[in-house]
């Protein structure tokens, strides 16, 4: 695994008025690493992502990528700079086919902007790397099928492909596998160490089948603090972890 840090987060706080949502923390991803954040609701995770990906402003610390600041950017500009980010709702354009969805998605990492005068279906490079994300995806069969007459795991799968579809190295996912079905849920781990295999993978996930299956490394946050760091096998056995977040008792 690469020594090069993809992600780098320092002291970082986030206040709404007078309620400390983030207290502190300090967090350091690798490249190509499979990192994933874990705790109870209400711990932060969701603000967390958000102040990554810029849909919120830090109140205090610092956000780099790849070591560039991006605290304060917009998120557009953000996802320019090699970051993006899926949500826990899916956000497809629902009248649109599968390869409608992906074909935009493409678009900006291909070099294109905005021009209402050219049509998509002309740029062939961008409809040649669609089908293969189609393929990918196990979504061929469902190329010109609208978004939404998708089951919701195939939803959660192409949101993942045009989220992979922007080119970013650094992928955060937002709890990829909620609501699914046992054997959905397996099949989505399987899809996302398909697909990223050359990305950095920042995860929060709340099925802990699915945590101690994927992640190379566990963050634990509690009340907006970090308050583990490590390997499955040491979290798993981290005693403020499992009285914090698994509810057990600490002895």
């Amino acid at each position: 695994m690469s020594a090069r840090t993809a992600l780098a987060l320092k002291g970082v706080t986030k206040n709404f008025g007078r309620a400390e949502i983030i207290r502190g923390v300090d967090l350091e991803i690798r490249e190509n690493e499979r990192h994933v954040v874990i705790g109870p609701n209400g711990a932060g995770k969701s603000t967390l992502f958000h102040l990554i990906s810029g849909r919120l402003q830090a109140s205090s610390g610092s956000i780099q990528l790849f070591g560039r600041e991006i605290d304060g950017l917009p998120p557009h500009r953000i996802n320019r700079m090699g970051l993006s980010r899926s949500f826990q709702v899916t956000n497809l354009f629902q009248n649109m086919t599968v390869m409608e969805n992906l074909r935009c998605a493409l678009l900006w990492s291909q070099g294109h902007k905005y021009a209402f005068w050219k049509r998509v279906t002309s740029q062939q490079g961008v409809t040649q790397r669609a089908e293969e994300l189609l393929e990918r995806l196990h979504l061929s069969e469902k190329r010109d099928v609208p978004a939404s007459l998708l089951s919701y795991a195939e939803q959660r799968a192409l949101e993942i492909g045009a989220t992979i579809a922007s080119g970013a190295q650094v992928l955060l996912l937002d709890e990829p596998t909620a609501g699914m079905s046992r054997t959905e849920a397996d099949d989505m781990v399987e899809l996302i160490r398909e697909i990223t295999t050359d990305c950095t993978l920042v995860l929060v996930e709340h099925d802990l089948g699915v945590v101690f299956n994927l992640a190379d490394r566990i963050s634990v946050l509690v009340y907006g603090e970090i308050i583990a760091s490590d390997t499955p096998e040491a979290v798993r056995a981290n005693a403020a972890v499992q009285e914090a977040y698994l509810g057990t008792e600490a002895h």
